[in-house]
Formats: structure tokens, sequence, C-alpha cells
């Protein structure tokens, strides 16, 4: 550990759990190259750091799941070996990851139980009994599902209680959780906060993982700052500022993307949107897209935002209202159609709608591309050199961290995989590229690297949505925000009127009231 800064009272027992000089590496890629970092019971731990960082890998290590070249692990100042998932479990280790793991045919008690050896009965699993002994746990941590219902159809946040009460079923001692909020709205991220808060009271300790410093500035007790494989600064509660994290992040400050000269759109309208309707969750939406500029949409979970992006890029049909592209009709049955037309779009689930993980970063980038990659429409077989060469230069362009082009995007950190997406419409070229949530689940540092980009695009010539729940985030981006509540445009936001204050009021305000504003 490089730099402890702030105070923290002095405990004569040892930490729940020691990890010192970590070190893994994959190949010839050094992944942790001798990391710290120290947890306490009862604590709420923040992890840190650019995606990349090794973050991942010491929790795979801590989960049993990969073995260290170096270094050791104690539980409570005794080494201990954590051969197997199941020895890390025995130890009071439990882990929930951001794809959660249920099983959607299955029963709430029987995905709490998944992986729990269960009491039997004459030969039979005694269900009875089980569920016995898990209502309590399952009420403690806010479940309000029945346990003999089937876990199909319930709500992100609904998985993560069940994930938590497995955990505690396990009778856990350490809770890691990774991205816990990615998924959720405001008001479920509130109610896991308490959760995650009545878990430190009770002596469980909270490893908790998050590219939201704002989270982590709440919830912290202590956070570990990973970079570059390092575990680079240890911050205690009384010193946590989100400035400081930021530095220790990425090792120096953020430069601000609102430093920028201006803006480049220009009066040439690209796109035209009239009364476009799909109830409920689009309600007569009505805006115009200008040639070179930066449009955010922003609003609370559920406002519309997606729903309106699915419309705009054929993935759903309108019952109502009309769209011009480049002053002709719009009107897109696919969205086969809107790419041909000159429309691209980069989802907000991007390992489940935006990429084939299991494939290669080339293979993913050219996706969108394959037109363009073929000998000619008498040969339609690949040019293997001409994809090479183009994804190779979005690579180099995007600062792809990556082996290979070969290398199976799901082994890439999260801003890299949005990287390669973003990347797979720079070689498309559309007219109008919609991004929904492009910086969630990524680093700062990855985000400033996206805004960038994305400004870049825009100088260009190229027309760009960005969708954000983040208030913080488009201020800094767009040239002009249109806020929208219950699937309508109820405020729009440019120059100085345009301000993280002025999104949340807007998002939060009655449509009556910005109606009168």
């Amino acid at each position: 550990m490089h730099e402890t800064t702030g105070e923290l009272g002095a405990s004569t027992s040892p930490p729940l759990v020691r990890a010192t000089g970590i070190a893994k590496s994959f190949g010839g890629a050094r992944a942790l190259k001798g990391v710290d970092i120290e947890i306490t019971a009862g604590e709420v731990h923040g992890l840190v750091g650019a995606n990349g960082a090794g973050k991942s890998t010491l929790i795979k290590i801590l989960a049993g799941l990969v073995q260290p070249d170096a270094g050791t692990v104690e539980i409570d100042g005794q080494a201990v070996s954590l051969a197997t998932p199941h020895a890390a479990a025995d130890l009071g280790m439990n882990f929930i990851h951001q794809e959660l793991a249920f099983i959607p045919s299955m029963t709430v008690l029987e995905n709490i139980m998944l992986g729990i050896p269960k009491k039997s009965r004459f030969g039979t699993i005694d269900w009875r009994a089980i569920e016995r002994d898990v209502r309590p746990i399952a009420k403690r941590v806010g479940i309000t599902a029945a346990l003999n219902a089937n876990v199909k159809g319930l709500s992100t946040a609904e998985n993560w209680l069940i994930n938590i009460c497995r955990a505690l079923v396990r009778k856990a001692r350490l809770i890691v959780m990774d991205e816990p909020t990615a998924s959720l709205s405001g008001s479920e991220a509130e109610k896991l906060f308490q959760i995650v808060q009545e878990l430190s009271k009770s002596g469980v300790a909270v490893l908790y993982v998050s590219h939201r410093l704002d989270e982590i500035e709440k919830l912290c007790d202590r956070v570990t700052i990973f970079r570059d494989g390092q575990s680079v600064a240890q911050i205690n509660k009384d010193a946590l500022t989100r400035a400081r994290l930021v530095e220790g992040i990425i090792g120096g400050a953020v430069e601000s993307a609102s430093a920028r000269t201006g803006s480049s759109a220009n009066n040439k309208i690209v796109l035209k949107v009239d009364a476009l309707a799909r109830p409920p969750m689009v309600n007569g939406v009505t805006f115009e897209l200008h040639e070179g500029e930066v449009l955010g949409i922003a609003g609370l979970v559920g406002a519309g935002r997606s729903e309106l992006a699915r419309l705009i890029y054929g993935a759903d049909r309108p019952l109502a209202g009309a769209m011009t592209f480049n002053g002709k009709t719009y009107a897109p049955k696919s969205p086969s159609a809107a790419v041909k037309a000159g429309f691209g779009l980069v989802p907000e689930e991007r390992r489940a709608d935006g990429l084939v993980l299991n494939k290669s970063v080339a293979f993913n980038a050219q996706l969108s591309n394959l037109h363009n990659i073929v000998f000619g429409p008498s040969l339609p077989l690949l040019n293997f050199a001409k994809r090479r060469d183009g994804v190779e230069k979005i690579v180099r362009d995007l600062a792809i961290k990556t082996q290979s082009i070969d290398m199976a995007v799901g082994q890439l950190s999260g801003g890299n995989q949005q990287k390669v997406v973003i990347g797979r419409w720079l070689l498309r070229q559309p007219k109008v590229l919609i991004l929904d949530e492009p910086t969630r689940g990524v680093d700062v540092g990855a985000r400033a690297e996206i805004h960038r980009l994305v400004r870049d695009l825009a100088l260009n010539g190229m027309a760009v949505i960005v969708i954000s729940s983040e208030p913080d985030e488009l201020p800094d981006l767009a040239d002009r925000v249109l806020v929208m509540a219950d699937g309508r445009i109820v405020k729009e936001l440019h120059g100085d009127a345009l301000s993280r204050n002025a999104i949340v009021a807007a998002s939060y305000a009655t449509i009556e009231n910005n109606r009168t504003a």
C-alpha cells in the first residue's frame, strides 16, 4: 500500500480479511502486481479503480476461482488456502456479481438455497423445515415476494435481495458486492444502501466495488484504490472526498469535457420527431436534432427515454406521430432499416444486447460493417486483411486495451467493451448515433475518454443523442438537454440554464409545473 489517508480507530484484533502482496499474471499480462487490502468485521470497505486496474482479479482470488502467483490471504490472522469456491464459502466469503446468480424457472426459496446443503427427511429435501429457517432471514433483507413464488418476472432489485439472503443463509462474514446499483432505480438503490448499513451494524463486512463515487463516499468506512494492478492508496472515512478518489484512480485530475470551446452544432436539421407516441411510455414527443449536435436526454428511470430510442431506431413501431430524416419521411420497420438509413445505437445493456461475449474483438467491431469487408457483391467472402486493418485502427484510435483483436470481448473490462461497441459504429459512420447510458459501469478515466470521443464525433458532423440517468454527465457533454417525465419532454435546457440542479429539478417536477415555468 503506497498511501494511507485519514484516521482509523486502533484495534487489537486482526482484520477479518487481510490480503498481502497478491500477484497474478495471465499469459504475459500482469493483472496484479502485489496488491494489499484489509477488511475488518462490520466494515463497509470500498474498492475502486479504473477498468483493468485488477479489482475483478482480486475478487476472483478471494472467491477461490483463481489462484494467485504470489502473496497470502489471512482470515482472522490465520493464513488460509482459497483453493475452491467451496473453501471460500466455508470461510464466510460470499460474492454477488453484476450478473446475478438465479434460475428463472425456480422459486424464490429454491434460488436462495442454490449451492447450499439442504435439510432432508426420509431421504427427500424437507422444504417446509428449510422455509421456516429461511423466512426470518428473507424478512430481514426485505424480500416481499412469497418464498414459493417463481422468480421469473421479479425485478433486478428483488433478485439482489435473493442473493443477499443466500449469503446470510450461508452465514456470511464478508459479502462482496460488484457494481450493485448498476441496474437499479434510485429508490431501489436507497433500499440497498439501507441493507448494506444494517449488515454492517450486525457485524457482516461488505466489500463494495463500484464506479459510482457518490455511493462510495456515502457508504464506505474505508476505501482501497487500485491502479494498474497495484494498491496505490487507502483512504479512511474522515479524509474521503471525490477529489481524492479521482486523483487516486487515474493518478491526477480528470480534465473536464466542459472545457471544450463552443458547440459544433449547426442549423441543419438532421432528424425531426413530431408528436411521436407509443403509450404508456412515449406520449407525444417532439424535438429536432441538428448536424454536429450532442443532444442529451435526461429523466428518471421509467420516464420513457430508452423507449423513445427504440422508436427512433426501429426496434418498436410508434402508434402515432411521424419522423423525418434529412427532410424525407423516416419510418423504419426494423433496426436493420434504421442502420441502412444512417442510424446507429449503443444499447444500455452492452453485455446482453450489444456484444457477443465469446466472440473476438474483431468479430464484434465489424458486426455492423460486414458489407464493407467483403471482396465484392459477386464474391461475398470476408476480406480478412481489410477486416484486420479496420479493427486495428479502431483499437488504436480508441485506446482499447486488449492483447489482440482476436481476444474474446468478454475478457475485456467494461470500459473497453463499451469502446468496442462505439468503435463498431465508427467503422460504419452513421449520420445519427444514439448512446443509451454510454458510461454506465465504467470508471472515471474511461468516462472522460468516451466523452472526448463523443465530442470528436460531433465535431466531424455526426449528430449524437446521449441518454443518461446521471445528471452530472450531461452538462459536461451535451449542447442541449431534453428532460423527460411520464413519456413526455417537460423541459429543454441549454446555455447557462443547463446544470445538474436544473436537470434534477426538471426530472422530479410535474408536467404541469414545467408547462407553467
